[in-house]
This record gives C-alpha cells, structure tokens and sequence, in this order.
C-alpha cells in the first residue's frame, strides 16, 4: 500500500521583527492603546445596558403572545361546551387556566424532589444509570436502522460446501497443520483482540488502521467466517456469528474506505450467507451496502475512496493524483454490488457498477492502458501510472470474474478484460537477462522494472482466465500464469526467510531481489499462495503444493509469535524484527488459499464459486434466463 506523503504546513507567514527593532512597543504608544480601551469597554456596557433593558424588562407585545399561548389552551375547553369562542363562561375558563398552573407546579416540584434524590445517590449509582440510560438510547437507534425485510429470493445451487478431504495421508496432515494455524491465530484473537479491527499479537491487545476509521467494526471476526466454516471450525463460527449479531452496528460516526470496506464486509459477510444460510448476515451486508451508496454521490459517478458511514459524506485520500479516485478502488466492487442486487431485488447496486463500466468504455486509454488515478469531478486521468500490483490490480481481476460469475454469459466484461491484458502484455510484461518473466509498472511512457508481491496474483488470473481467451490463447495464459508464479517463488526463494519482500526489482544484476529497506517486509500477504492455488487447480502439479508448503513452514517457523502471527520487517535477516500486526486478511485469504491447496478440488470447485479479491467465495448466479433489475439486457 501507498504511504501518503506529509502535507506541508500552512502557508500562512508569522510576522518578523526588523533588524534592530525592539521587541516591546514604545511607552507613549500604550498609552494611547489604553486610553482607547477604556471607551471602548464603557461603549460596550452601555450597548450591554440596553440590549439587557430590551429583552429582560416587561414588554407588551410579550404578554399579548403569552396570551394567545392561554387562549389556545383554554379554547378546548370551551369548545367543548358548545360555547362560541368569544361566549364562553370566564369562571370556568379561570379555572381551567388555575388547574393548567397547579399542573405545572406540580411538574416543577417532582422534577426537583427527583434531583434531590438523584443528588442524595452515590457517584457509582449514577454512573450506572447514566451507562443504563445510554444503553437503552442506543438499542432504540439500533432498532430504527433495522433494514427492512428482504425479499424472497432463490438461492444459487450450492456445490463443494463440504468436507473436502484429500485424500492422501500426508496431504491431509499438512491440512491439518493449516487448521492449526488458523487456530492459533483466531484463538488468539479471540483472547486479546476481540471486537478490535485487528490483533497486535506481540503487545497482545487490540489493532486498527485509518481504513475501518475510529470505530471497534471487528473486521477480522467478519473476514475470518468463511474461513472458519470451510475448516470445520464451527464453535468458532457460531462465537463470530454471535458478535455479529449482538455488536455489529454501522450507524457508527467513522469515515472508512468504500474498497476495504466492500471487499472485506460485505464480501465476508454475503459469503457467510451463503456457506451457512444464516440470514444476519445477509442482513446486516445489505445494511451496509446503504451506507457506501452516498459515496457515489460524485459529478461522474466515480466513487470516492472514504465515506463517513454516519453523514455520507465522502473524499479521497490526500495523496493521491490531484484528488482523483483510485482505479483498484472503483473497479472492485461488481461482484459484490451485482449480488446485492440479485439479493434485494434493489437495482441501485448493479446500476452504479455498471455506470462505471460505461464510463471507462468511453473514455482514451493511453496505450490501451488504464491509469490508475481518475478524478471523480471531472471525469479525467490523472498520472499516468498503470500497475497490475497495488492501485491497478484488482480491476482486472473483477473484470473477468464478472464474466465467471455471470455464468460467462457477460460478454461486455470479458471482451474489457481481454483488451486489457493485450494491453498490459504488449507494454508491461517483460523478461529479465536470467529468464524470470516479470509485470512492471507503466509511469509516464517509461517502464519501471519492479514487481511487487501484490502483482504476483496475477498468474492465478491469467489462469483462471486462460479458458475462455480469443483465438488459440488458452495454453498461452496457462503458461504466462506459470511463468509469473516460478517469479514469485524465486522472490520467496532468494530470501533468509523464504518469505518474498514486498517489491523485487530486475536491473542492475539484481532478479527477483529487492533493494530499498522499505521493500523487504512481509506482512503475511496471500497473493502469492494464491497463485499457486490457482495453478495446482488447472494443472495438478505438485510443485505448487511444495511450493505451497515451503511457505506455510516459513510463516509458521518466523510469523508465529505467542498471540498470533505477525509480519516481519526484513525477509533478508536470520534475526527480523516484528511489525506486531495480525492483519485480518492473514485469516481471510492466506490460511484459506493454504487450506483449499491441500484439500481436493471437490471443495468449492471454479466451475460454481468466483473468490472476491479477499478470498470470499461468492456462487455463479446462473441467470441466463434472467433480466438483472434495471438492467437491459439478457443475462
């Protein structure tokens, strides 16, 4: 991820005193100040005096509103004699004023007997009330923001939800080590960070980046489910369900990324839904769809990257291009929204995403390539910067899983992908001087040779994309995704730790190595892992489960740590420092992609579950028969 820059001060200059210029005000000048502040201070008693006179002395026309307040109580009464309203008897009318005055005295002495028994209390007994008292305010606006109830809907045919077991002895032992690991590190959450966003397994308490805001959103509780359902951890599941349900609250006054906050909630939760059937977590995605929907609110329909999920206002990060939208950011969010629509019958969440597909189609792409900044206001590029790692990635990747999970019947959305990575193939791919095929970055017509370890996905794309392609380019992309994860594990492979860095250059001599101290951390990223999925998927050859393997022993023997697993600062050390995060994904997707390579294809197959770019299986919506609410055409 991008460290944002420090912005500079204000501009605003603080006055100097000249050379020689004494630094207190001559004697005869603080006299005249001071003379000059006396009257003013008289003029303003005086004005004091008179606004006081104004509003404090009785007043005429202050009694006439008083009592037109009193003919408006007593006319009721009146009326209801059958009496005209000027005919009325005054005895009774007299009456009813000095019961309405006996009632308000009334009021006034309970009010103050209750506060002198109130005071009487201990400060623990009014602390409890206070805590009783804002507990109860809090539940009633927890019950207004229920969503309302969803409509009926089919549920795809479920396939692979099952055990998954693979089978061979040795392969089903290293399994359960994964499930070990998991273990360990929900346990310790569990234990040290429960409702936190993240764990600081070191320090062992609770964890939080500016992405989830100030708020306490449990964000590895939601990012974990699937994960827990599909090992069996079903204690576990039912202790994260339970949070959900009782805590989970988005009316919450934090400002959140729409991209994190959609890949990991809403992605975690629908996939919840899905594997478990439990409606809470339908529910509660859908109640927070809504409050990402203000984010759209932008002159192009370009979303902004951060929504308060509170007032609805959004912005973009500080740091990036001229406060553009991110292409990652925007692009990543069809999966999730089409089955948001699917599920509530709300045709919103598949119009915005669709909008953004028709606005790119319509826009120049230098090269054929997508920059990865895009101002919302304008509707213009901003650098031109085009990555398939970080800022870029995931576009992509959601361009053809739109198309799988369509049941490949999008065409639009492949036909996009297609065009992309030709794109990305004839400007960005490149082979180094040892043979190791690499994906640079595009900045401003010249091509950086570094690949970082977010990049390394993309040989399961290619993979996972390979049928499909045009002409006879299936065994092509098969390849090229093979070619791109022997890269990534030479990156993994070149290091003390046999864990990859996160960016790895190709110049100067150096392969797969990299070079700046900020770039040899690990923070126990999936995509690599993933990729080696993807690959043991469509081949079967063993060298991606030894692959696999190698890393799994890596991270257990240098992330594990008392409360969990944490990242590490340089992959090139025998003694690294810990950067004491637990990263919620670690659970999401590194464990899962791990797990799913040492059990059988029979668990979750390709042909019926598109993963989210967090590792959310998410089912194909069959709907060839089907029209989309608000869409056009057949899908």
């Amino acid at each position: 991820m991008t460290t944002p820059a420090l912005l500079p001060l204000s501009g605003r200059r603080i006055p100097t005193l000249s050379p020689g210029a004494s630094s207190f005000p001559h004697h005869r000048a603080t006299l005249r100040l001071s003379e000059k502040f006396i009257l003013l201070l008289i003029l303003s008693a005086f004005i004091t005096l008179c606004f006081g006179a104004f509003f404090f002395l009785p007043d005429s026309s202050k009694h006439k509103r008083f009592d037109l307040g009193l003919e408006d109580v007593l006319i009721p009464h009146i009326e209801s004699g059958k009496e005209g309203r000027h005919g009325g008897d005054p005895r009774r009318a007299g009456r009813c004023l000095g019961a309405r005055w006996y009632g308000i005295r009334a009021d006034h002495e309970r009010a103050l007997q209750e506060a002198k028994q109130k005071l009487r209390k201990s400060k623990k007994a009014l602390l409890h009330e206070i805590q009783t008292e804002k507990a109860r305010v809090a539940q009633e606006l927890k019950k207004k923001d229920v969503p309302r109830s969803l409509p009926p809907v089919p549920m795809p045919k479920l396939v692979g939800v099952n055990d998954g077991d693979p089978g061979e002895p040795d392969v089903k032992e290293k399994r359960d080590k994964i499930r070990e690991m998991m273990k360990h590190a929900w346990d310790s959450y569990r234990q040290y960070g429960w409702g936190h966003n993240e764990l600081k397994p070191i320090a062992k308490k609770g964890h939080s980046t500016n992405i989830f805001g100030n708020s306490q959103m449990g964000a590895t509780i939601v990012d974990a489910l699937d994960t827990l359902y599909i090992m069996g951890l079903h204690d576990e599941f039912k202790d994260g369900q339970e949070w959900i349900e009782q805590n989970l609250d988005f009316s919450v006054n934090a400002e959140v990324s729409v991209f994190e906050v959609n890949i990991r909630f809403i992605g975690g939760l629908l996939a919840a839904y899905y594997l478990s059937g439990q409606e809470v977590f339908k529910a509660k995605a859908v109640q927070l769809a809504e409050k990402l929907l203000p984010a759209f609110n932008t002159p192009t329909g370009i979303p902004w990257a951060m929504v308060n999920l509170k007032s609805g206002v959004g912005r973009n990060w500080g740091w990036a291009s001229a406060g553009s939208s991110i292409l990652a950011e925007f692009g990543t969010l069809h999966m999730e929204f089409v089955h948001l629509t699917y599920l509530t019958g709300n045709p919103a969440y598949y119009q915005k995403v669709m909008h953004i597909r028709k606005l790119l189609a319509k826009m120049d792409r230098p090269n054929g390539l997508y920059p990865n900044y895009l101002n919302p206001r304008t509707g213009r590029w901003g650098q031109h910067h085009t990555s398939v790692g970080g800022l870029g990635d995931s576009f992509y990747e959601y361009l053809l899983k739109a198309w799988l999970m369509s049941d490949r019947t999008d065409a639009e959305a492949r036909k996009t992908y297609d065009d992309a990575i030709e794109a990305i193939e004839r400007h960005l791919i490149r082979k180094s001087n040892g043979g190791l095929t690499f994906i640079g970055e595009w900045k401003n017509g010249h091509l950086e040779r570094k690949m970082g370890h977010l990049t390394c996905f993309a040989g399961g794309m290619f993979a996972l994309g390979a049928d499909g392609s045009p002409g006879d380019k299936a065994g092509h992309y098969l390849q090229l995704g093979a070619e791109i994860a022997h890269t990534c594990h030479e990156s993994y492979d070149r290091t003390v730790l046999k864990l990859g860095p996160e960016a790895f250059k190709f110049d100067s001599g150096l392969e797969a190595v990299a070079v700046r101290q900020n770039e040899k951390y690990y923070i126990l990223r999936p995509e690599v892992i993933e990729t080696y999925w993807y690959m043991w998927r469509f081949t079967h050859d063993p060298k991606y489960r030894q692959w696999g393997w190698e890393a799994a022993q890596a991270i257990d023997k240098y992330c594990r740590v008392g409360g969990g697993f944490s990242g590490v600062k340089d992959v090139y050390s025998s003694n690294p420092t810990y950067d004491d995060v637990q990263q919620s994904f670690f659970l999401a997707e590194t464990l899962k992609y791990l797990y799913l390579l040492f059990s059988s294809d029979e668990l979750l197959p390709l042909e019926s579950w598109v993963f989210n770019t967090e590792a959310h299986p998410l089912p194909v919506l069959r709907l060839a028969n089907a029209t989309m609410p608000g869409s056009q055409a057949k899908r």
